[in-house]
Parts: structure tokens; C-alpha cells; sequence
């Protein structure tokens, strides 16, 4: 453990780049708390030696109990990372209310409330950070990802209002935007894309290759995605870095096919 290493809390642990973030701090001497709705998918972490719990983002009891724990053991948590979140992907006319309800859930009021229940005690030791994990989907919204994408503009305004409202209390906001990266997140998204090729269905056409894309065209090195490892170096940063200004991005993404020119180019920055 290095003199200056922090209390870190981490959403979202059980794959992907809670996991690989947590892995990185924990290499780096901080104290990392990783956590993940069911915890039993920690193991090889605590084996590691990383403190795991359970923390569900949809659950306020889940939620409270996570946070008094790491408080009650190290007196206060120098860094949240809000990672937690995963993609639904349907057309607007498509989804349900309860699927659009537990999107927001998840992404949002999930994200809005870790902050709320660690603000306290950054406040009263006068520093802290908090690291919410946006997309490159906080920046444009192609077809299919209305409601994803709508909730990750959300992260981005309350993070730019919050970045304000507590920086005199020494308390820093920091926004990471990863662009495509090679995760379970693909995976995930196309569990969401409920229905089969029903002839009644007007976006069956759409759906199946929307499907198609995430399954097999988009996420992966061919189409200039990233390994999580290179996308949790900008996480890191964005952790510990003294000033963690935006990075440049590193090369032009395709993008999906929903425009000719592709939509967006951009890989992981931090702002």
C-alpha cells in the first residue's frame, strides 16, 4: 500500500472495465472495493486480495449498506467510480415502459444516488472524486439506441452541474467517454433486442441487423474497437491523474451504419 493510495469504490466489477479497472488500482497499491449485484462473480478478485460486496444500483438498501461499509472500515472514500450500466437496444416504438424504467434505473438514478450517499463524507474531508462513466453514446444517438444513449446525455448534464456544484467543497467530477471497446457489453445489448422474425413486426428487418452488428461487426479489433485493458488506461487516469484533462482521441471509428460516413470518431477520452 503506497502513502498516497486512496479508498476507491467501484460499480459494475463483474466484467468488462469495472473489473479490469479494479484490477488496475488495486496493481497500483489503492484500496479498491469492487462490487457487482452478485458478488459470488468477484471471487478471483478477493482472491486477488480486493475487497468485494455486494452493490446492487437499483436497490437503495443495496446501495446505503455498500457505502457505510467502506466508510465504516476506512473513514471516508477518496474515489467513486460510477460504472455500473448496460445497453438497451430496441426502436422507441418497441420498448416497454418497465424496459425504459429500468434503463434509466440502472444508468442514471443508480449513477445520481452512489454520488449522492458518497458526497457527504468527501465533503467533510474537504477532497474526493467522483468518476462517472459516460460513452461516446453521450455525444449522438443512432437508431436503435434511443434509450441507451438517452441515458448516458443524461450523465454527461448531471456531471457537468455536479462538477460545479461541489468543486468547493474540493470534490472533482471527472466524465470518461469510451467509444467501442470489447467487453460482455455487446452481448448484453442484443439479449435486450426482444423478437423474432415476426412478418407483423415493422422493425424486424431493422432489428435482425441491428442485432447482426452488435453480435459481429461492431465490437471488435477489425472495426477499430479496443480491449478493455486500453480503455481502463483512460479510466485511470482519469482516477489519478493530478489534472485529467480530455485526451485525444486516438484514431476515427467507423461507426455503425447509420449514416454513410459512419457517426461518430472517437475512442476513450476523459473531460
Amino acid at each position: 500500500m503506497t502513502a498516497d493510495a486512496q479508498t476507491a469504490l467501484i460499480t459494475g466489477c463483474s466484467s468488462g472495465l469495472g473489473r479490469e479497472t479494479a484490477l488496475a488500482l488495486h496493481r497500483l497499491g489503492h484500496r479498491v472495493h469492487a462490487t457487482a449485484r452478485r458478488p459470488e462473480t468477484l471471487a478471483d478478485l478477493a482472491a486477488l486480495g480486493i475487497t468485494t460486496l455486494a452493490l446492487d444500483v437499483t436497490d437503495e438498501a443495496s446501495m446505503a449498506t455498500a457505502v457505510a461499509a467502506v466508510e465504516a472500515r476506512h473513514g471516508r472514500i477518496d474515489l467513486l467510480i460510477n460504472n455500473a450500466a448496460y445497453g438497451l437496444h430496441l426502436p422507441v416504438e418497441s420498448a416497454t415502459p418497465e424496459e425504459i424504467r429500468a434503463q434509466f434505473d440502472t444508468n442514471v438514478f443508480g449513477l445520481v444516488r452512489m454520488a449522492q450517499l458518497v458526497l457527504p463524507g468527501m465533503r467533510r474531508a474537504g477532497r474526493g472524486r467522483i468518476v462517472n462513466i459516460s460513452s461516446m453514446a453521450g455525444r449522438f444517438s443512432p437508431p436503435g439506441g434511443a434509450f441507451y444513449h438517452a441515458s448516458k446525455h443524461a450523465v454527461e448534464a448531471i456531471s457537468d452541474s455536479l462538477r460545479l456544484e461541489v468543486a468547493p467543497f474540493g470534490v472533482e467530477v471527472v466524465v470518461v467517454q469510451p467509444g467501442p471497446t470489447i467487453t460482455g457489453f455487446a452481448a448484453t445489448a442484443v439479449a435486450t433486442m426482444h423478437g423474432g422474425p415476426d412478418p407483423a413486426d415493422p422493425y424486424a428487418t431493422f432489428r435482425a441487423r441491428l442485432a447482426e452488428m452488435y453480435a459481429g461487426r461492431t465490437f471488435t479489433r477489425r472495426n477499430g474497437a479496443v480491449p478493455a485493458e486500453a480503455a481502463t488506461r483512460v479510466v485511470v487516469r482519469a482516477a489519478t491523474a493530478a489534472r485529467p484533462g480530455p485526451v485525444t482521441p486516438w484514431a476515427a471509428w467507423p461507426g455503425p451504419p447509420c449514416s454513410p460516413s459512419g457517426c461518430c470518431p472517437t475512442r476513450p477520452s476523459t473531460r
